[in-house]
């Protein structure tokens, strides 16, 4: 079984900055396509960010710059510094992964998600 939990969620300032977790277990991190998503009440999920298993990374417009996705191998985490962090970064962050070694498809594992607000 493949699970992913996301932590470091919580309530911060505009200009604040949060660092967001996804523990995996039954699925080794650097191994296929990670990313985050996240989703606002009323709104569309959007993707935020994705690492392949090459190392390339993608990050949506509205967070280039201020958001960093990476692998943490000694953890089997992945993460996603997130930096001078905005009201409408408001929402619920999830961590995804497949096993395809390329981003770009669907992803078959996701976690719980975690809570980030920013006022």
């Amino acid at each position: 079984h493949v699970q992913l939990v996301e932590s470091g969620g919580g309530s911060v300032q505009a200009g604040g900055s949060l660092r967001l977790s996804c523990a995996a277990s039954g699925y080794t991190v650097g191994s296929g396509c990670m990313g985050w998503s996240r989703q606002a009440p009323g709104k569309e999920r959007e993707r935020v960010a994705s690492i392949d298993r090459y190392g390339n990374t993608k990050y949506a417009d509205s967070v280039k710059g201020r958001f960093t996705i990476s692998l943490d191998g000694a953890k089997n985490a992945l993460l996603l510094q997130m930096n001078s962090l905005k009201p409408d970064d408001t929402a619920m962050y999830y961590c995804a992964a497949a096993r395809t070694s390329w981003c770009g498809g669907i992803y078959p594992y996701w976690g719980q998600g975690t809570q980030v607000t920013v006022s």
